[in-house]
């Protein structure tokens, strides 16, 4: 029997039951089928979600532009590594969205897939953002490499103002409805802020555990 298998049948003695019991069953069948909602924090419901989040991102020392549209995107990227000191280089990965941008208006180098350690700017697309926390949601995958959210000092987020979703709750339901029924990413990454830490006498550290900064650009607006 396995460690697994162990655990299960010691909880099944507890409570007295073998796990046959059809009641039993069809409630958990039930629960899966039609699960109840959460209670939703009233902090995200606002109108003006694209505000609430660009203000708490902020408050956790993420620095936030607002752009018209996707093809802005690689001018203010170039812009916003001149003025950092930053090398016109960058690692991404095979994400569709950012692939179709017009890179060669620039003088930007790219570089592809999962980033190794040697990179000083990675680049993400965001699934969401989660407007009462100002936080990033990135799923796993060569279209957007786990490595590119912790390996380099800098890193570039993008996400679409119609992504940004007042609460994690929200977010759950639409990552179940891409990805389908019985089927999720490996890693979903929740990213708010640099990586940072007070741990030695309170002192606070960015870049202790990943990236020093986090860029982030807000595409469009949210329909009304």
């Amino acid at each position: 029997m396995s460690d697994r298998a162990k655990i299960f049948a010691a909880i099944r003695r507890a409570l007295g039951v073998t796990g046959a019991e059809a009641a039993r069953r069809r409630a958990v069948d039930a629960r899966l089928a039609d699960p109840p909602e959460s209670v939703i924090p009233a902090r995200g419901q606002t109108a003006d979600r694209v505000a609430l989040f660009r203000a708490e991102a902020e408050r956790v020392f993420a620095t936030v532009e607002v752009l018209a549209a996707a093809a802005d995107i690689p001018a203010r990227i170039a812009d916003f590594l001149r003025a950092k000191n930053l090398p016109p280089r960058l690692r991404m990965g095979a994400d569709p969205y950012l692939a179709a941008l017009p890179w060669a208006a620039t003088a930007l180098t790219l570089d592809e897939g999962r980033a190794d350690g040697g990179d000083r700017v990675g680049l993400s697309h965001a699934f969401a953002g989660i407007a009462e926390t100002g936080t990033l949601a990135l799923v796993s995958g060569p279209d957007n490499p786990t490595t590119l959210n912790f390996l380099p000092e800098t890193h570039i987020v993008v996400v679409e103002a119609q992504k940004i979703l007042g609460d994690y709750e929200t977010f759950w339901q639409d990552l179940r409805a891409a990805y389908g029924a019985g089927a999720m990413p490996r890693t979903v990454n929740f990213i708010t802020g640099p990586s940072r830490s007070a741990d030695i006498e309170q002192t606070l550290l960015l870049g202790a555990h990943g990236p020093r900064a986090l860029h982030i650009l807000i595409v469009g607006t949210v329909a009304v």
